[in-house]
């Protein structure tokens, strides 16, 4: 198998309503998403997607990953999508770092693989069967009547694990919030407390010891470094996100103690055979996992949930669904959907997830014949 053509597509993903990140200081209202699609000269296709969360969450934009791919794309041509190993060290040797633009490369050879073999990725994966994986919801960041309020209408929906965003300058704020959700939290819900790196370390402190909450933190603090000091001196778990960007970040944290957790997603850390690597290594040391992805649609979404289906239940939190939060979905009635808080991974070869491309509409690149 070989692939002939690689083509692209780009679509812009309006929320469904704004977005309001660490504290209030970031906000999003639509997102930028790349399809691809890698066609072979068997008649097979795979497809894949990279869909950073806007431009100032992290070192990401949609208009990288299409000028990556003018590099990329053009060096893939003729060679086997199935020799992952071979065409994530051809991409890496072609263009050092920018692990984001790769990534719906890979999982379109991924979804190549599956389809050849005749198995869906979640098996492909390593598990004799897709685990039924558990749903968190996402809380924007407001007043405690707001998010309380959005955390109940949640878990209306069928959701029990919820990840709240807060941060910010005002540490009585952030503790008022923290104890007002712990209060009002639905009986058998669970909730993780996003700070996405707003806190500095002084104010990550002084909060976490004056609240009752022994819930998940998540990324108190913008760098390693700074998590590092806070993980010593709290009593709660520590959970990872927007720090790790390589394996090499994931082995750093281990080593220094940092986190009794992390997020793995596939989009940022370049692919799914990159994201399995380091949700292996968090196996092996324990670490509890949410795996989902950073942004996208069901089919970016549904990439991320088969490798969370094939993590063993004992290291797999929660997963998270984008799709869930838009107002427009080029991928209709495919793919992971929440079934009260729950999700089902497909059986179908593969990722399991082929857009129509008159949904895309035209593309804006295609490389080779």
């Amino acid at each position: 198998m070989k692939i002939t053509r690689i083509t692209v597509w780009q679509m812009d993903l309006p929320l469904s309503a704004p977005y309001w990140l660490s504290g209030g200081r970031l906000k999003f209202e639509q997102l930028d998403s790349t399809f691809v699609r890698i066609d072979t000269d068997v008649g097979l296709s795979g497809w894949g997607e990279g869909c950073p969360w806007g431009e100032s969450y992290l070192p990401a934009h949609g208009r990288g990953i299409r000028a990556g791919l003018e590099i990329l794309a053009p060096m893939l041509l003729g060679e086997d999508p199935r020799a992952l190993d071979h065409i994530n060290r051809l991409m890496d040797i072609t263009l050092p770092g920018h692990f984001y633009v790769k990534s719906a490369l890979d999982v379109a050879c991924w979804d190549l693989l599956g389809q050849s073999a005749g198995m869906p990725l979640w098996q492909l994966m390593g598990a004799q069967e897709a685990a039924r994986v558990a749903i968190n919801s996402s809380i924007s960041s407001g007043t405690p009547e707001e998010m309380i309020g959005l955390i109940q209408k949640a878990s209306a929906r069928g959701y029990r694990v919820h990840s709240a965003k807060i941060g910010g300058r005002n540490p009585a704020a952030d503790i008022a919030r923290i104890d007002a959700i712990s209060a009002a939290l639905p009986a058998g819900d669970k909730v993780t407390f996003d700070v996405n790196r707003a806190w500095t370390p002084g104010v990550a402190i002084q909060v976490l010891n004056s609240v009752a909450a022994r819930d998940w933190i998540e990324q108190p603090c913008e760098s390693l470094d700074l998590c590092v000091q806070v993980a010593a001196r709290v009593p709660q778990p520590i959970m990872l996100d927007e720090c790790l960007q390589i394996f090499q970040d994931h082995l750093e944290a281990w080593k220094r103690g940092a986190c009794q957790g992390v997020k793995v997603k596939p989009n940022r850390v370049g692919g799914l055979t990159k994201a399995r690597q380091i949700r292996d290594f968090g196996v092996s040391v324990g670490w509890q996992m949410h795996i989902e992805d950073v942004g996208g649609s069901a089919l970016a979404d549904t990439a991320a949930l088969h490798l969370a289906a094939s993590t063993p239940d004992e290291n797999r939190l929660a997963s998270w669904l984008c799709h869930d939060h838009l107002a427009v979905d080029p991928v209709p009635g495919q793919g992971v959907r929440n079934l009260d808080g729950f999700v089902t991974l497909p059986d179908a070869p593969g990722l399991g997830v082929v857009p129509d491309p008159d949904l895309l509409g035209a593309p804006v690149a295609v490389y080779g014949a």
